[in-house]
This record gives structure tokens, C-alpha cells and sequence, in this order.
């Protein structure tokens, strides 16, 4: 098959471009961006294996937005900032699979889109078209769709937790999230925040409550449910840790139901009562899910329930989510090309 990634020398676009070079099933690799658009594919991205840049399968060249569009081929990812995402797929959507890693296409209200992002959402017509990629809740619904809306890195290792808990929570309960992210889970961007200097020996809460973007994204999965979300910058190039709280009408329960979710799927990986590891999960797809019980702690005598969740935010929060929803898409082997154990 042929693919097309838009945005190929951002972080989430150089990871796609490296996981997709090996890829069994894709023979025809095309990068572009707008910034390095004519410049030779090795120049652009120095970190490719001399083995992938001889194969064939990569264009030897980086296009523009404008050239790649003229063939997106059998899927393309943007790895676009939102807005600008939809607006430059917009030729191609609903003429060719399309695997959207912006924000552009993840919200069904509109509403929340607006509060989130402050403008109405790009290409609406396609809202309701488009499916949330969450790959391990509506693998159904992708393994159809023609627009996969892949959602970001703190909704990822919040969710994939969390979804399965929603009929065991205590109702007006909040739930209280703290997230703590590696730097490059902010993009490729020139910002005095994100210097060296400025993040090493240093950790910070940002957008506390509700106030981030990702927060609306999270809280419209959950339905309605009282959200408190508060990100953490940390000194890590990758990695993302979330530890969850909330009120359950019976523990016992509830992790079994968790158990359950997680059970047969590749890149759920349950660690009990032992707390998951940023390290464990660097440089794969896989989500370890650790929980504590704190019994009868909570509003009215009700158990309490931690959950701990670690991802890679550039693997399973963002590239690695994407090959994922690819692979479902097109029947493949789930797990194609997408490494499940972290190096040392």
C-alpha cells in the first residue's frame, strides 16, 4: 500500500515516517512538509536507517502539501497542527483515508470544539463522518471508516483506563486527574517554556481543572462526568504518566471490570498493584495500567479507586496510535510494525 504523511518533520510526523519505513505492508512511503518541501528526505530527516532510505519505498524527496495530495494514495496521515489539518486535507477527505493526529475532527459537539480551541470546527461537514481512534474502545467503528480522528496523548493514557470504570462510578463523584508529560508531548515549536534550561531540573502544573484543551476532549469520551484535569510539564523527552481518582460503588468490581477490558489486547499491559514506569514503555505502543484501592474512603463509605496509567506520548499518544488505527483499517495484523517491549 501506498502512504502519505503531511507534517513529516515534526516529532509525531518523523516518528511515523521511521515506524512506517518498516512496515511490512506499506511499499510506498511519502513524506512532505511545507518547511522542508524539495529538500532530500535524508537531509530532512537525518535519524533514518540507511537501510530504509535504500530500500525504495521512501520518496527520496520531501513534497509539498500541494504534491502530495495530487496522490495521497491508499492512507494519509496529517500530522498537522488543528486547523490547518482539516483545511489542507479537505481535497482528499472522503476520497481517500485520511488518519488525522490534530484536534481537528475529534469532538462531535461543536460547542466543546469552540470552548476548547475558540473558532468553529474546521471542515464541520465532516464531524459526524469522522470515527475517535481510540483503538481499544471503537475498533468496530474503525475498521470503516474513511476519516479516524486519532486522539491525543493525555486523552490516550487517561481513557484507556478509565472507559471501562464509567457504570461503577459513584454518579456527581469527581473525577481527579494529574498528568504529568515529557517536552516533545508539546510539539516541534520554538517557545521559551520548552528550552533546555527552562525544563531541565524543573516540573510545573499548567491549564489546572478544566482549563486545557485536551480536558474538553477527555471529558466529552466520558459523557458528562465531573472532570478535574491537571497537566504536569516534567524533565522527559518522552514519556506521559497519569494517575486517576475516583469514587466507586464497589472496588471488587470495578477492577474486574477493568481486568476484563484489558484481557486479549496487545498493548494493554496490567501491572496490579505495582505502579507503571515511564521507562517501560519507551519507544513502543504499549499502555501499562497499574490501580490501588483505597477501601471504603470515599463519599459515604464508598472505595476509592487509583488508577495509573504510562504511555509513550509519541508512540501509543500519538505515531504509534495512528499505525494502530491503520492496521485496523485495512485488516493487517494489529500489532504490524508497532514494537510491544521498551528498550533498557
Amino acid at each position: 500500500m501506498k502512504a502519505t504523511i503531511l507534517g513529516a518533520t515534526g516529532y509525531t510526523g518523523m516518528m511515523l515516517l521511521r515506524i512506517l519505513a518498516s512496515h511490512p505492508e506499506v511499499k510506498c512511503l511519502v513524506a512532505s512538509s511545507r518547511g522542508a518541501a524539495g529538500r532530500p528526505l535524508a537531509e530532512a530527516d537525518p535519524g533514518l536507517s540507511p537501510a530504509a532510505l535504500a530500500s525504495g519505498r521512501l520518496s527520496p524527496v520531501v513534497l509539498s502539501p500541494a504534491e502530495a495530495l495530487e496522490d495521497p494514495g491508499d492512507v494519509l496521515f496529517s500530522a498537522l497542527p488543528h486547523g490547518a489539518s482539516a483545511e489542507t486535507c479537505a481535497p482528499v477527505l472522503g476520497r481517500t483515508v485520511v488518519i488525522d493526529l490534530s484536534a481537528d475532527f475529534r469532538f462531535r459537539d461543536a460547542g466543546r470544539y469552540r470552548s476548547a480551541y475558540g473558532a468553529d470546527p474546521p471542515q464541520a461537514r465532516f464531524q459526524e463522518k469522522a470515527v475517535y481512534g481510540l483503538c481499544e474502545r471503537y475498533r468496530e467503528s474503525i475498521r470503516h471508516a474513511s476519516l479516524i480522528a486519532n486522539p491525543g496523548c493525555y486523552p490516550t493514557a487517561t481513557l484507556l483506563p478509565l472507559l471501562p470504570l464509567l457504570p461503577h462510578l459513584l454518579p456527581g463523584a469527581p473525577i481527579v486527574v494529574n498528568a504529568l508529560s515529557g517536552i516533545t508531548g508539546a510539539g516541534k515549536k520554538e517557545v521559551i517554556n520548552l528550552l533546555y534550561a527552562e525544563r531541565t531540573e524543573n516540573a510545573n502544573a499548567y491549564n489546572p481543572g478544566r482549563r486545557h484543551r485536551h480536558a474538553a476532549e477527555i471529558a466529552e469520551q466520558l459523557g458528562g462526568e465531573t472532570l478535574l484535569f491537571t497537566p504536569h510539564l516534567v524533565p522527559l523527552k518522552q514519556g506521559m504518566l497519569v494517575t486517576t481518582t475516583v469514587t466507586v460503588r464497589d472496588a471488587s468490581t470495578a477492577v474486574d471490570a477493568l481486568d476484563s477490558a484489558c484481557s486479549g489486547e496487545p498493548f494493554l499491559v496490567l501491572t496490579g498493584e505495582t505502579p507503571p514506569e515511564t521507562r517501560h514503555v519507551r519507544g513502543t505502543n504499549q499502555v501499562r495500567i497499574g490501580r490501588e484501592v483505597v477501601a471504603k474512603g470515599g463519599y459515604g463509605g464508598e472505595d476509592i479507586l487509583i488508577l495509573m496509567s504510562a504511555i509513550d506520548n509519541l508512540w501509543k499518544g500519538a505515531a504509534g496510535q495512528a499505525v494502530q488505527n491503520m492496521n485496523i483499517r485495512f485488516g493487517f495484523d494489529e500489532t504490524a510494525g508497532l514494537l510491544r517491549e521498551a528498550d533498557l
